[in-house]
């Protein structure tokens, strides 16, 4: 059970707007306008829905810092947690490859990073979730995913194609095919062959992935697509069930999507950065045209709190309608009722902001995951 807390004088955002009447915690849920437990002074303070993380892979860096050197991988979920909680996110779908690239991506380290989310997530307050990011040429491996997601309770899966077709179709070399050989842990000419004996099989790929997107919704997970470049693309996963479209690549991909009533997830460092480092289209020019209903931390996760930033100072929207991008708009997308926004009976999911708008605390169902600076002193006092 959480210890009851009511924060006052601070200008928070609900679901009705903005307001600065008392917001109490108790049990884990919230109840505007009461008073329960200890009072904690926030004048000063912004409080705003916790962070919802549709797609984060930037715990990598803490599943592998070196080769080797990470034995047990609870210990880089924990750590992932931390940096989480530090940058206000309360909800976190960690986002792994399954994937023939191998190494980091491959299905062997897939599974232990399933299973080590599955060890840890009842140990912390940050709502630890999994995305399974699946290739579709994978063909081999389609009934080793589908028993990955059963065995750990996966429910959400998208589907990405990282092949280099046109490459592959003239009989070249891909770019970089050393360096990912080496990150696969094959020599380059082995890591080519598998390539080509993968875009061989193109032929096959879409009934296998129709076939598996039929069972995946028969079993209520919720599927996705990355990278869409066309509109007919879009078209054609959403008549898998794929209602979720990952970083479209074009203007004429999201507005097929926001056409078609689907969910459009844009990365946040694209945001900040005002240009996507691949080359496709700007996610800030997609927000601007209301062609965006969460942004995803996607490698980096300060991006978040900085994106939102970055929309209002560019003028494209204000804080609330920017901060429901990376709130209401991904627990909406991922079918999360309870969390997104400050309502009464909600989860307790809080981010505090320090008048240089930086993240002064973090509250996850009621219990506090990072706490520091003027915010500290008065929660402690």
């Amino acid at each position: 059970m959480t210890r009851a807390l009511t924060l006052t004088n601070a200008t928070t955002l609900t679901a009705d707007g903005w307001s600065d009447t008392p917001l109490a915690i108790t049990e884990g849920k919230l109840q505007l306008g009461q008073q329960d437990g200890r009072q904690i002074d926030l004048s000063g303070f912004t409080i705003l829905p916790g962070l919802v993380d549709i797609h984060g892979d930037g715990f990598e860096r803490h599943m592998a810092p070196r080769r080797g050197a990470l034995l047990d991988s609870r210990n880089g979920i924990f750590a992932t947690e931390a940096e989480l909680a530090a940058n206000g996110i309360t909800t976190g779908v960690m986002a792994q490859f399954f994937s023939w690239e191998g190494g980091m991506r491959g299905p062997e380290f897939a599974e232990s990073v399933f299973r080590a989310i599955h060890e840890v997530r009842s140990s912390v307050a940050t709502d630890l979730r999994i995305q399974l990011r699946l290739e579709t040429h994978l063909l081999d491996e389609f009934d080793r995913a589908e028993a990955a997601i059963a065995a750990f309770g996966i429910d959400y899966v998208v589907f990405n194609d990282h092949l280099p077709h046109d490459r592959l179709a003239q009989g070249r070399k891909p770019p970089r095919l050393t360096g990912q050989a080496l990150k696969s842990g094959r020599s380059p000419e082995t890591h080519l062959a598998l390539m080509q004996s993968l875009h061989a099989r193109s032929s096959e790929v879409p009934a296998a992935v129709a076939a598996l997107c039929a069972t995946l919704a028969a079993a209520g997970v919720r599927i996705g697509s990355h990278d869409d470049h066309t509109a007919d693309a879009r078209l054609g996963w959403r008549t898998l069930g794929a209602t979720l479209s990952e970083f479209p690549e074009t203007f004429e991909a999201a507005r097929a999507a926001r056409d078609g009533g689907d969910f459009i997830v844009l990365g946040s460092p694209n945001v900040v950065r005002g240009a996507s480092h691949a080359g496709n289209e700007s996610a800030r020019a997609l927000v601007a045209e209301g062609l965006a209903d969460a942004l995803a931390s996607d490698y980096h996760y300060p991006s978040m709190r900085q994106a939102a930033l970055v929309l209002v100072s560019e003028g494209i929207c204000d804080l609330a309608t920017a901060w429901r991008l990376i709130s209401t708009g991904p627990a909406q997308a991922l079918g999360l009722t309870d969390r997104g926004q400050i309502a009464d009976g909600l989860r307790a999911d809080l981010v505090v902001l320090d008048p240089d708008q930086r993240i002064a605390a973090t509250i996850a169902g009621g219990q506090i995951t990072y706490l520091t600076g003027e915010a500290g002193r008065r929660f402690i006092a």
